[in-house]
């Protein structure tokens, strides 16, 4: 009964946002079986992931106003990622007002410009900070559980851990503080080796609603073995979001994969499942989207700015 009424109450938000602005606002994200419902639509969403928000790293310079701007009305991007950095300098745990300011500016804006946006605690030993975990997304929830726009990603890429003993345990303390505050806005969770183990996470999936797997991949590097995990997955009735994806090779560099590129777009589209690339950045790799120090597009820029607005899934 609770879960209903807190439904009802974000569709009259939504509707109030909609009723004070030109543009739809987004609506309530929910889980069906191994669908990815946004209001009733089953559609592939497309959008950007932000590179590291970690102080100093160079990330920091996009996680404003006018990138969520630039990927909403240039990009015609439906969803933005913003990849909090935990352990590694600069990060959350050694800076964690500046992490925290970042993220919310990202947030606010999306709210703002009517798109979805992905809060990930940007992580490869998240079990090993549970603790400071469940304090920083019990935050998030407090002040954004309202809104439909935001998803919650709270494990990026766990290593080789075990899916039953490390990150079930860790994921189900973490969901739980979510729910406290926040009962139904989808939580997005990390399978063990790179966030590529969907098929392992299908063997004994977490309870509760509204919860999704993140699924990853590089071009450059992975082919058609990984899109088996995929359907594997989907064949067990498991959600599925691609929270980040690369043109290029794992490592982030080399050029884009044409091929692989189309091909694994092509399946992500007719399976329905979400995907947001790595990085809307100026890094000197092939992953970035902008040249270092200019705007202006690199190679897998232009070919992401070109899906993006090609994307079959608008709203």
């Amino acid at each position: 009964m609770y879960l209903c009424r807190n439904l009802l109450r974000k569709m009259a938000l939504t509707a109030v946002i909609c009723s004070s602005m030109p543009a739809m606002a987004v609506l309530p994200i929910q889980v069906q079986g191994n669908k990815i419902l946004y209001g009733n639509s089953n559609i592939s969403l497309c959008g950007n992931s932000l590179f590291w928000s970690n102080s100093g790293w160079g990330g920091g310079k996009f996680y404003n106003a006018a990138s969520i701007e630039d990927l909403k009305i240039n990009w015609h991007a439906g969803i933005v990622r913003a990849a909090m950095g935990v352990e590694d300098g600069g990060g959350y745990l050694s800076d964690p007002q500046g992490n925290v300011n970042r993220v919310d500016s990202v947030i606010d804006a999306a709210i703002k410009t009517n798109m979805y946006v992905i809060v990930d605690w940007h992580s490869s030993h998240a079990e090993s900070y549970q603790k400071e975990a469940i304090s920083f997304f019990q935050r998030l929830a407090t002040k954004y559980g309202k809104y439909p726009n935001v998803i919650y990603e709270i494990y990026n890429e766990p290593l080789a851990v075990s899916w039953k003993e490390t990150i079930r345990p860790y994921a189900n303390a973490v969901i739980s503080a979510i729910r406290e505050k926040d009962p139904d806005n989808l939580i997005i969770v990390g399978v063990p080796n790179w966030s590529q183990d969907v098929d392992v996470a299908a063997q004994a999936p977490l309870s509760g609603i509204n919860i999704a797997y993140a699924f990853h991949f590089y071009a450059g590097t992975h082919g058609q073995p990984f899109r088996y995990k995929l359907l594997t997955a989907l064949q067990h009735r498991l959600p599925v979001f691609v929270t980040e994806w690369g043109t290029v090779n794992a490592d982030g560099n080399g050029s884009v994969n044409i091929q692989e590129t189309a091909t694994w777009i092509r399946f992500l589209n007719a399976h329905k499942i979400s995907y947001v690339n790595w990085a809307y950045n100026d890094k000197a790799e092939g992953a970035s989207s902008f040249l270092p120090g200019i705007r202006k597009l690199s190679d897998s820029g232009k070919t992401i700015l070109s899906l993006d607005r090609g994307c079959p899934g608008k709203l």
